[in-house]
């Protein structure tokens, strides 16, 4: 973790955190008396920043994840840039458009906050036309005149990113429409971050990236490949599959371990993966003050997990690797080619499973063509859980989230 200005003690960490830091992945819990006053006196203490690859733009570690209601939740982002979450990620497609319609109401509440935000959003188009429509779409939106850094949303494979889409970004940038453009990904993410870092017109990615995928080899060649090029990169979905199991001693153990360091196990993987220099920033859902207030806290506090508590995350990420898909859809689906949803379907059941957001798992999977979804219940899918590196259950996933998220 870089060294910060930051001078939290362990006791004012413990006691702003709370009980929040373990229970970071609810939506709704009560908040106690020391997050009640965290809330009401938030911390002096500065949010470190990083740079944000060659763009010389500097980013605070911890940014906001805008897939929530922000209409309804405007106190989120008013104590976010109290706490120095000044980086706001949101999309087109977020909450049916709301969570860029909050920004949009803020902004126009506060229209001197804009210049202190980094604002990024992200188009589902990839087209000249269709990303131009959406661009102007969110600017409208969110009452700015400029997105701080575009993405295109869920990139799958760099031969997306063609000479037609270079010259869309050479244009909204000469316009000042945007600043810095890229894309997020969750699936082929070696191969996306490989792919852009040969095209040198590419600022920024935001990459699924937690305590399983850092200790990949692949992940961690085009994570260094990306950062020589110049890229600043984001890492998002740091919690690896959600909350640590708790149905074995060993799960038990490592629960209790950061516990008694001060933090939650959902602090410290996201300790570990600020600990990886070439990362400028986390992007995390935090819809309520209580998830914001927990993430500020490990943000801010010095300490650095050991080497002893990294092989802690690694053994548990080793006992529990069926329990994660990686995203690495070219395993599975290349061994059933007529099924290109299954990395999609795994990742929706994670929005339920993990994150407990039924609402958004049920949205992201009726985009589902309905010709493919028909014909999910009577698939095979041996070829692909035995083409699965994590041997994830993938047939029992699928059937889970029929009768789940049909």
């Amino acid at each position: 973790m870089a060294k910060s200005d930051s001078n939290l003690n362990r006791r004012d960490f413990i006691k702003m955190t709370g009980l929040a830091g373990m229970t970071s992945l609810a939506a709704s819990v009560p908040l106690t008396a020391a997050e009640t006053k965290a809330k009401e006196s938030p911390s002096k203490d500065k949010m470190p920043l990083r740079d944000f690859g060659k763009s010389g733009v500097k980013v605070p570690i911890l940014g906001l994840g805008g897939m929530f209601d922000i209409t309804t939740n405007l106190i989120v982002l008013k104590k976010a840039l109290d706490w120095g979450v000044t980086y706001w990620d949101t999309a087109d497609c977020y909450n049916g458009g709301n969570s860029e319609l909050g920004i949009g109401m803020f902004f126009e509440k506060f229209p001197d906050i804009r210049k202190k935000v980094f604002l990024v959003s992200k188009s589902d188009k990839t087209d000249p036309a269709g990303m131009t429509q959406l661009l102007e779409r969110s600017l409208s939106r969110m009452k700015t005149s400029y997105i701080d850094l575009y993405f295109i949303h869920g990139l799958r494979n760099p031969d997306q990113l063609t000479p037609e889409m270079q010259a869309w970004v050479k244009k909204a940038k000469s316009a000042g429409k945007i600043k810095l453009f890229g894309f997020s990904t969750h699936s082929n993410m070696a191969g996306c971050l490989m792919g852009a870092s040969k095209l040198g017109w590419v600022d920024g990615i935001m990459l699924a990236y937690n305590y399983r995928l850092m200790q990949e080899d692949s992940m961690k060649k085009a994570v260094e490949a990306s950062h020589k090029a110049g890229i600043g990169l984001t890492a998002m979905k740091t919690q690896g599959g959600g909350s640590v199991r708790t149905d074995s001693d060993d799960e038990l153990a490592l629960a209790g371990k950061f516990m008694n360091k001060g933090f939650s196990p959902q602090q410290a993987k996201m300790k570990a993966v600020w600990q990886e220099p070439l990362i400028s920033s986390i992007c995390s859902q935090m819809p309520n003050v209580t998830l914001l207030s927990a993430n500020v806290a490990a943000a801010l506090d010095k300490t650095q997990l050991k080497t002893s508590d990294i092989q802690l995350l690694q053994h548990y990420a080793e006992k529990t690797c069926s329990h994660y898909c990686a995203g690495c859809r070219e395993n599975c689906e290349s061994a059933l080619p007529e099924m290109p949803v299954i990395a999609d379907i795994m990742r929706y059941m994670m929005y339920y499973r993990s994150y407990g957001n039924l609402e958004l798992a049920r949205e992201k999977y009726a985009e589902i063509p309905g010709e493919i979804r028909v014909t999910l219940a009577h698939q095979n899918w041996v070829k692909a859980e035995k083409a699965c590196p994590r041997q994830v259950p993938i047939g029992l996933i699928v059937h889970e989230a029929l009768k789940t998220l049909a």
